[in-house]
């Protein structure tokens, strides 16, 4: 026997206990539900045609902010424990649930092999015609806002073929001469870092700092903040400068993207950039004409504390507030960033706390609605517009579809700043917009519509409006309590089931998904093409849909993707292992050392 056969016993005895140990140790510590497997693909890397890290800037900054690092205590967690609760579903519950999934998993399939077969590497779809047409600067928005979505849904075949597709993307080869930076920022870059997040492919993490090197130079701005518009050629002869009446969700929406940048690069000057932007919001947040919020339209060119302070700005004379549409995700990304950074930089917390307190009072209303179920008018809520008048506020009871995250918004800020009555109002929220569902025709909410408000509290006894009865001659939505539908398209979009998802990985009641399949159900059986799904013209129709041949990337990117989410293990995507950006990329959060 030699030395080596001798020692063999104790070899084998050493490697069974290595993995023994790793099979009981706590679960998340050893490796995380999303991690990846190492891989051995091969990529043929392009590197862009132009560099934007050598462009000489005209306003450089001198020093950068660097990513906080004081020591913080351990965020609460966000996700529901499902894993100790009592309320375990039964095995007919599972399949069905599983059965669901699958049937999402459908819709994406066929409208990601129509994409590759009629659109390849275009930005958009045409589910109707079956084209492609670029929206996005041609840089192939549905392949790249797809990529998190194939590898969450295990498509690992067309996930790889996809990143084949991203390593040849050159970011200088377009038409346009300008690019919207918000909708870059989210789809593009956003979807490259959350695909290179979850699959670790060093190709994605590239052509990501690629992108972002070209949309840091939107910053090099006299007032370093960025314009709405990123003209290239200004940009390359340092002649940009920021917009004075820009929307404010535009100008204020790319700190997640630009932070985890930071995070993964080591690079601090990305990060630099959007915490200026940051300290304008907390700078201006008490000197807007309803303190607290931030008007719809934001002049980016005069951002000194003095002259805000002094009300030289538009900031004093902006008289519009909402969470909807133009400025949604400044909202929605302070609770976000606060996660992100692990509450490193107590900011976000103040912003998201100043401007909450004003929303509950001033911008949610209670519909007058016909009490039965689930729409009893005490248990849901919707988010309107509050115009400041010279006799003061007026609150228009106005929704729209784009205000829906409101509910997921409030959820994850309850739970991490613990405030429960928040994860209440964003319950009531979310199950406001799911209640909208219903009220049509087809199942769907519409783009815009009015409802009749009531008093935040005591009795809200409907009232038909406009003298309408409850007979079957009128219209359901005008019996349910609406007063119009002035924007009755439904074009896919998610911020509906967004909340919906949020609502159940945060308080785990069961009820949210079958609310979530009555809402996929109306959405495939009103929007569903011979190649894929399409948004529609008017969601109070009977009968067949107007189809409008248009299908943005944001279908298979966020309204898919939440569909599949809350059908799956609560694991996959952890709200308390990610962040996920406004058009739901996962941005993995950084473990606590």
């Amino acid at each position: 026997m030699t030395v080596l056969d001798a020692r063999l016993p104790l070899v084998f005895t050493a490697v069974a206990i290595f993995y023994l140990c790793i099979l009981y140790l706590p679960s998340g510590y050893y490796r995380s539900y999303a991690d990846p497997e190492p891989t051995a693909h091969q990529f043929d890397y392009k590197n862009s045609s132009f560099d934007w890290a050598s462009v000489s800037l005209r306003h450089p900054i001198a020093q950068f902010t660097s990513l906080p690092t004081e020591s913080s205590s351990t965020l609460p967690l966000v996700q529901y424990d499902f894993a100790s609760s009592t309320k375990k579903p039964s095995r007919a519950r599972i399949k069905l649930i599983a059965e669901r999934r699958s049937q999402v998993k459908a819709a994406f399939t066929k409208s990601w092999q129509s994409y590759k077969r009629h659109a390849w590497l275009f930005d958009e779809l045409t589910p109707v015609s079956g084209h492609g047409k670029n929206s996005f600067g041609g840089w192939a928005a549905t392949l790249v806002d797809s990529l998190d979505t194939l590898w969450i849904m295990g498509l690992k075949n067309e996930f790889y073929e996809a990143v084949a597709a991203v390593a040849q993307l050159d970011w200088a080869d377009t038409k346009d001469t300008a690019c919207n930076f918000f909708e870059t920022t989210i789809r593009h870059l956003g979807g490259l870092l959350a695909a290179y997040d979850l699959s670790h492919e060093e190709v994605l993490l590239r052509k990501a700092v690629e992108l972002g090197d070209m949309l840091y130079v939107a910053f090099d701005t006299p007032s370093h903040m960025p314009p709405f518009w990123f003209d290239f050629q200004k940009a390359k002869d340092g002649m940009l400068v920021a917009g004075n009446h820009d929307p404010s969700a535009s100008v204020t929406s790319s700190s997640l993207e630009f932070t985890r940048l930071s995070q993964l690069t080591g690079d601090h000057k990305y990060y630099d950039a959007v915490t200026r932007v940051t300290r304008f919001l907390e700078d201006s947040q008490n000197f807007t004409r309803l303190p607290g919020m931030w008007p719809t339209f934001f002049d980016m060119q005069n951002v000194d504390k003095e002259r805000i302070e002094s009300g030289q700005t538009s900031l004093s004379w902006e008289n519009g507030f909402t969470l909807g549409a133009l400025s949604d995700s400044l909202y929605e990304y302070l609770p976000k960033m606060h996660s992100l950074l692990g509450g490193k930089d107590p900011v976000y917390e103040k912003l998201y706390r100043g401007a909450t307190e004003v929303i509950t009072e001033h911008i949610l209303f209670r519909p007058m609605v016909r009490p039965s179920g689930q729409s009893s008018a005490t248990n849901i809520l919707f988010a309107g517009t509050v115009w400041v008048e010279d006799n003061g506020l007026r609150l228009d009871p106005e929704g729209q579809h784009l205000a829906c995250f409101v509910g997921g918004m409030y959820g994850i800020g309850g739970k991490l700043f613990q405030e429960a009555q928040h994860v209440e109002l964003g319950m009531k929220l979310a199950r406001g917009c799911a209640w909208g569902y219903s009220a049509f025709p087809t199942g769907l909410l519409p783009e815009i519509f009015g409802l009749q408000p009531c008093s935040t509290a005591g009795p809200c006894d409907f009232e038909p409006h406009n003298g309408a009865d409850h007979d079957s001659q009128q219209p359901l939505h005008s019996r349910m309590g609406f007063t119009h539908a002035r924007d009755a398209r439904y074009i896919l979009r998610p911020e509906a089931i967004e909340s919906i998802f949020y609502m159940y990985r945060i308080t785990g009641e069961d009820d949210l998904l079958d609310i979530a399949w009555d809402m996929f159900q109306a959405i495939r059986q009103s929007t569903e093409t011979e190649l894929a799904f399409s948004a529609i013209s008017d969601v109070t129709e009977t009968g067949e849909t107007a189809k409008l041949d248009s299908m943005e990337s944001f279908w298979l990117s966020e309204t898919l993707k939440y569909f599949y989410l809350i059908f799956s293990e609560p694991e996959l995507i952890s709200l308390d292992e990610f962040v996920l950006n406004t058009e739901a990329h996962p941005l993995r959060r950084p473990r606590s050392r």
